[in-house]
């Protein structure tokens, strides 16, 4: 009997094995086609849309990471402000509780000096007037500032755009005077880089070259193009002993008053509306010129653009 059970158990570990092994051929064939799989892909083989669009919204959410880090940071500062005048205010209350305190001795010490004089002297009785009306008022003004509410400090927050380059699209305007007006700026430089490449020439003869191009839309653009000799640092980096090519674009509005107001842009029917109209906020960057009397200006173009969905540079 003892023999035949062994016999049993003997077959059943044979038929565990034979499973173990069974699903371990699967694995190992599995793991080779893999490893052929990843062979045979080619090295240079772009990401697939899923990758490209997991990587764009990883970027978004670390761009929105890093904006939600400066907006605690703002409110933060600004709680600390809202802590150091509630404290200010504290300070006020304990000083004009001891005033109060003192000035409240120093009546009934004056009611008490009173009672005991016979009869009460008129200056004294213009005293004790005088001292109720300071400690009445004093209590007015504890009173007030115990009923008064804390400050609250409204914050807006919007995304901090993180230092990059630009990338595709970029529409320019210049917010100057109270008025915001389109800067043709990428039709000027085509017009200067032609211009340049007719009067090359000149540069011949002469190390510089300075000339402007025809107005566009109320701006006007001067170039200068200057070659001058390497640097001993510059020789050394490159090896090329030719001259270097160094340029500089001043653009200069042509009037005060291009463009319109900033009430009559915010219109959904403004030419700047109209700019902004048929673009999509992805495939343009607007990049607004900024001068110090209008950083408020600034403040309300940069909200309606945000609105839009456009990026926003300054």
């Amino acid at each position: 009997m003892a023999r035949a059970i062994e016999q049993e158990e003997a077959v059943n570990a044979d038929s565990f094995l034979d499973i173990v092994a069974s699903i371990v051929s699967v694995m190992i064939i599995m793991v080779m086609m893999t490893g052929l799989k990843i062979k045979n892909t080619p090295p240079g083989a772009a990401p697939t849309a899923a990758f490209a669009r997991v990587s764009d919204d990883l970027a978004r959410e670390s761009a929105n990471e890093t904006a939600l880090r400066s907006d605690v940071a703002q409110v933060a500062k600004a709680i600390q402000d809202i802590e150091g005048q509630t404290q200010v205010r504290q300070r006020e209350r304990d000083m004009l509780a001891v005033a109060a305190t003192a000035l409240d001795a120093q009546l009934r010490g004056a009611r008490q000096t009173a009672d005991k004089t016979v009869p009460v002297d008129s200056q004294m009785s213009t005293k004790l007037v005088d001292a109720r009306n300071r400690l009445e008022a004093l209590a007015r003004q504890v009173e007030a500032i115990d009923k008064a509410p804390m400050p609250t400090v409204q914050i807006e927050s919007q995304t901090t755009p993180i230092a990059r380059t630009v990338d595709g699209r970029e529409l320019h305007f210049q917010l100057r005077h109270g008025r915001i007006a389109f800067v043709p700026l990428n039709e000027l430089v085509e017009k200067a880089v032609a211009d340049v490449k007719r009067k090359a020439y000149k540069l011949s003869d002469r190390p510089e070259l300075t000339d402007t191009v025809p107005a566009e839309q109320g701006f006007r653009l001067t170039y200068t193009i200057r070659l001058r000799q390497p640097t001993p640092d510059e020789l050394r980096e490159s090896g090329r002993r030719g001259p270097r090519i160094e340029d500089r674009v001043v653009l200069t509005p042509l009037s005060d008053d291009l463009g319109e107001t900033m009430d009559e842009a915010l219109q959904p029917t403004s030419q700047f509306h109209a700019m902004l109209g048929g673009r999509q906020a992805r495939d343009a960057t607007i990049t607004l010129w900024t001068y110090p009397e209008c950083f408020d200006d600034f403040r309300r173009v940069k909200k309606e653009l945000y609105r839009l969905g456009f990026s926003v540079a300054a």
